[in-house]
């Protein structure tokens, strides 16, 4: 039996249709934890993402946050309980502002414009995106875009936050900004699953890597274990390299 401690998915399987996209993975994270999540693409990353915040339902298996089952429920309440996540393909609401659209989010925590301004305002402080403020959303370039998807989730007050591929598209200096800026995020005491395939970023800003292929898993551990892992490198590079 898998040991419930802050967040962990048991033996989770989705099935669309005839296609198995994943057959019985499990894994748990430790409070304070970066937890990367790998895989070639189609593997089922952002797979588990979607069954983590509900947006599809499970096929059989649990999810449990804080000890509490979270199979089933709405995927607005997953959010108020604490979960948030970003987007691969970030989609800002293009004809509000910045402050804006960080302000939307913070609605989830608070009942009044004013304090959602607040909010918002010091989420964009935190992020680094507060002198972009008043621009409209769809004029930031991608590196800001990818900070503001970051800057909306946060403003929900997440105790767990999943990131999918913050970094995709990102030039050196933009990345090493970004792997900055999750180690603050958990430096306030978010605990966070991150789905990436720069290996820069995973390998060094993860406590623990979980390794999935074709919906199963192949390898958990360290970042040089799993980097050293005969069927990850294969996964990734084939069988030739291993």
């Amino acid at each position: 039996m898998l040991a419930v401690n802050f967040f962990a998915i048991k033996d989770i399987s989705k099935n669309f249709g005839g296609l198995m996209a994943l057959a019985g993975v499990s894994f748990q994270v430790e409070r304070g934890e970066i937890f990367g999540l790998i895989g070639p693409n189609g593997s089922g990353k952002t797979t588990i993402f979607n069954l983590i915040n509900q947006y599809i339902p499970l096929t059989s298996g649990d999810i449990l946050f804080k000890g509490k089952s979270i199979k089933g429920m709405k995927t607005h309440q997953i959010c108020h309980l604490g979960v948030a996540r970003t987007f691969q393909v970030v989609k800002p609401l293009k004809r509000m502002t910045v402050l804006e659209n960080v302000m939307a989010s913070a609605f989830c925590r608070v009942n009044s414009l004013k304090e959602a301004e607040k909010l918002a305002l010091e989420t964009l402080d935190f992020s680094n995106l507060l002198p972009e403020k008043d621009k409209p959303a769809k004029s930031l370039p991608i590196a800001g875009r990818k900070r503001l998807e970051i800057s909306r989730a946060l403003a929900t007050k997440p105790e767990l936050l999943l990131l999918d591929e913050t970094a995709a598209g990102l030039n050196p200096a933009e990345l090493d900004e970004t792997m900055e800026l999750i180690r603050r995020i958990r430096d306030r005491g978010v605990t966070i699953i991150i789905v990436e395939h720069i290996m820069k970023l995973i390998m060094s800003i993860s406590h623990r890597v979980h390794a999935i292929n074709y919906g199963q898993t192949i390898a958990e551990g360290t970042p040089e274990e799993v980097a050293n892992n005969k069927e990850v490198i294969e996964a990734y590079l084939g069988e030739s390299y291993t």
